[in-house]
């Protein structure tokens, strides 16, 4: 079963808290609030698990990070590197390497909602939903901890957009063509992860609402890609 695949699992949670810790301690998410030690690694600890702990209790189970102490201990560890990390070379690390891995994380935490709100009898459309809270709802607890807006509702690189198609990629190979559980999920998650790669890449957005005017919205700036970002002389810039 997808719930087996216990060694991906806890590398992709760790892979998220470690995003956590660098993300808290970018200069926009970081300035004003100075965040302490405690506060980082619980702020680790909301990317690396917030997700999971979520679609576990949307479907009425206890959450597995918490029955297996190798979650919670894999996160802490990923917070205290996060702060051990130097600063500037944490932010450019996590702008560009490191995306390969969180984008590796979240079409997997997508195959795994929805094989979870399968095996609970929900509806196709609440088996979608599942599979968009559990990549999803982390850094949404990061996010308005930290009083930005939520990443899900602004501008980006197809974050919940991914988390769409992973699960309903999922969800037809598994449920409609009757593939077993290795198959659909290998197969899905290649489709996610390509999607997302390939969004962040060349910087591929959600379209913007028609009509807004300007004065309203405000100039749309050009979101740099992970194609510029890899080159050698490339810094972040934080506002």
């Amino acid at each position: 079963t997808v719930g087996s695949f216990v060694i991906i699992d806890l590398t992709a949670a760790t892979t998220n808290a470690l995003n956590g810790a660098l993300l808290a301690q970018r200069p926009d998410y970081y300035r004003g609030r100075q965040w302490t030690v405690v506060g980082i690694i619980i702020l680790a600890i909301f990317g690396g698990i917030g997700g999971g702990v979520s679609r576990d209790v949307l479907l009425n189970k206890i959450p597995s990070a918490f029955t297996n102490p190798l979650y919670l201990i894999l996160c802490i560890l990923a917070g205290i590197v996060g702060m051990l990390i130097s600063f500037k070379g944490g932010q450019k690390f996590r702008e560009t390497f490191y995306q390969f891995m969180t984008a590796f994380s979240l079409p997997w935490y997508a195959v795994i909602g929805v094989g979870a709100a399968l095996s609970a009898g929900l509806p196709d459309i609440g088996a979608v939903a599942i599979g968009v809270v559990g990549p999803t709802a982390g850094r949404f607890l990061i996010d308005v901890t930290a009083e930005k807006s939520a990443k899900q509702f602004v501008r980006g690189e197809w974050f919940v957009g991914t988390a769409v198609l992973t699960s309903i990629v999922y969800l037809i190979l598994f449920k409609y063509l009757a593939l077993t559980v290795w198959p659909a999920t290998l197969i899905a998650f290649a489709v996610g992860f390509i999607f997302r790669v390939a969004a962040i890449w060349f910087a591929w957005e959600e379209p913007l609402p028609r009509g807004v005017p300007t004065n309203v919205r405000g100039e749309v700036e050009k979101r740099e890609s992970l194609k510029e970002k890899m080159q050698p002389d490339w810094e972040p810039k934080y506002d």
